[in-house]
């Protein structure tokens, strides 16, 4: 279980949320609601256990993150993934970038065996590889070119190299928020086949129905903390704060 725990950010004296817990459990989908501005990125760059919080703590499978040393912490590090908003892939194909994940997971000893390997069998591609390439329905792409992708393909390719080396948390900040709706649909379905897998899954997303959709529970930030998180089915149709209530009802103005 990943968590945090009473956790507050500034930036410059600003505070961005203060005193928000939240607990990702596994093989659950917990989508974060709010509109631009109010802090969705922060929440899941504090998850990766890139940011430390400026009070509160963040908590992974009962270790407090921030009081462990840097080794102990890029442990636990490597078994979150996140995908970003925008596709990035490296010069390279897309069979050499959804591997990199699983390359750097490894001990230097590994690496280089791996890479012995790969001079050996240059057609070799790791089951891990090819597993995720058809979650995201794009293992007739293997060989291909990671440039010569569209953006939402691209964006897919993101996808399997997060789930390649099968996290226990995957975070995803506005996933789709590009895409056309087919692409959009493929996504939505990967995050269903990592919810299957055991994986706890976090989607920040300004796309409510997308949220319906995809999540189990709905976490609604606004302001400068969560207003309420609940079963998505009460968040949508009997939210018991009002500030959720307008929320969803359009009636809140940012």
């Amino acid at each position: 279980m990943l968590r945090t725990v009473m956790a507050s950010k500034s930036y410059d004296g600003d505070s961005v949320f203060r005193d928000l817990s939240i607990e990702i459990s596994p093989g659950e989908v917990v989508a974060v609601i709010g509109p631009s501005g109010v802090g969705k990125t922060t929440l899941l760059q504090m998850l990766a256990l890139s940011l430390e919080p400026d009070d509160g703590s963040v908590v992974f499978d009962g270790t407090d993150v921030w009081a462990v040393d840097q080794a102990e912490r890029l442990s636990l590090r490597r078994c979150i993934g996140m995908v970003f908003q925008q596709a990035s892939l490296f010069d390279a194909s897309v069979a050499r970038n959804v591997e990199y994940g699983l390359r750097i997971r490894r001990s230097w000893t590994d690496r280089l065996r791996s890479e012995l390997r790969s001079i050996v069998r240059p057609n070799g591609t790791a089951d891990a590889v090819r597993e995720s390439l058809e979650i995201v329905g794009l293992r007739d792409k293997v060989d291909q070119h990671g440039k010569s992708l569209s953006g939402g393909e691209a964006q897919r390719v993101s996808f399997a190299r997060a789930l390649a080396y099968d996290p226990d948390i995957l975070l995803l900040d506005e996933p789709t928020s590009d895409l056309d709706p087919r692409n959009t649909a493929v996504i939505e379905e990967a995050i269903a086949e990592a919810r299957n897998r055991g994986i706890g899954v976090v989607v920040a997303t300004h796309d409510m129905h997308q949220a319906e959709r995809v999540a189990d529970r709905v976490a609604v930030l606004l302001g400068d903390g969560i207003t309420e998180i609940a079963p998505t089915d009460v968040i949508f149709e009997n939210p018991s704060d009002d500030r959720t209530r307008k929320f969803i009802a359009g009636e809140l103005i940012y």
